[in-house]
C-alpha cells in the first residue's frame, strides 16, 4: 500500500505534488487544510482520501473533514489528527485516542516541523510530514512518501518540495 502523506497545505496545493499523490493508493492529510479548493482538488485524485481538518479551517471544512481519524491500512492501526504534540508528551485528547484505539502509527500535523520518531512508551510510530503550503514559518516545504506492507511502514522517505512562500 502506497502512502502519500501531506499537512498544512494552508489554501495551497503546488502542482509539483500532484505527481507524487497520483501514484498513491492512499492520500492521507493531517489538517490545516486552508480551502474547499484544496480539498476538492484532493478528492478529484485517484487514491483514497484520509483527511482531518486543523484549527485554521473554517466550519465548512470542519463539516467536511473530522477532527480525528482511525482507520486500518494493511494491517496498520492509524491515528490521523491535527495537533497531538510530540512524543511523549501529547495532549489531552490524543493520549485519550492513544489509550482507547492503540494504533501502530500516529500522524499528525499542526507544527510545521517533520518529525519521525519511535515512541517506546506507546510502541507506535510518531509521523509529521511538515507543511507543504506557503504559509508558516517553515522553510522547506515537504510531505513523505512511504509504503505500508504486513503492518509495517517500509521505504520511508521525504520529499523537499523547495522553500516555502512569504508568511
Amino acid at each position: 500500500m502506497k502512502i502519500a502523506l501531506l499537512s498544512d497545505t494552508h489554501g495551497y496545493l503546488d502542482k509539483a505534488i500532484l505527481k507524487y499523490l497520483t501514484t498513491a493508493d492512499e492520500i492521507w492529510h493531517a489538517g490545516d487544510i486552508g480551502s474547499k479548493e484544496v480539498l476538492e482538488q484532493l478528492q478529484e485524485l485517484p487514491g483514497k482520501i484520509k483527511i482531518v481538518h486543523g484549527n485554521i479551517d473554517n466550519q465548512q471544512l470542519r463539516l467536511m473533514a473530522p477532527e480525528n481519524q482511525v482507520f486500518e491500512t494493511s494491517g496498520a492501526k492509524i491515528l490521523l489528527t491535527h495537533i497531538a504534540g510530540t512524543p511523549p508528551r501529547y495532549n489531552k485528547k490524543v493520549k485519550v485516542l492513544i489509550e482507547k484505539h492503540r494504533p501502530d502509527i500516529l500522524v499528525c500535523g499542526h507544527s510545521h516541523i517533520l518529525k519521525v520518531k519511535h515512541d517506546t512508551h506507546y510502541n507506535l510510530l510518531y509521523i509529521n510530514p511538515g507543511a507543504c503550503g506557503n504559509h508558516g514559518f517553515h522553510k522547506m516545504r515537504t510531505i513523505i512518501l512511504f509504503e505500508i506492507t504486513n503492518a509495517k511502514p517500509i521505504n520511508m522517505r521525504v520529499i523537499e518540495l523547495g522553500k516555502r512562500g512569504i508568511l
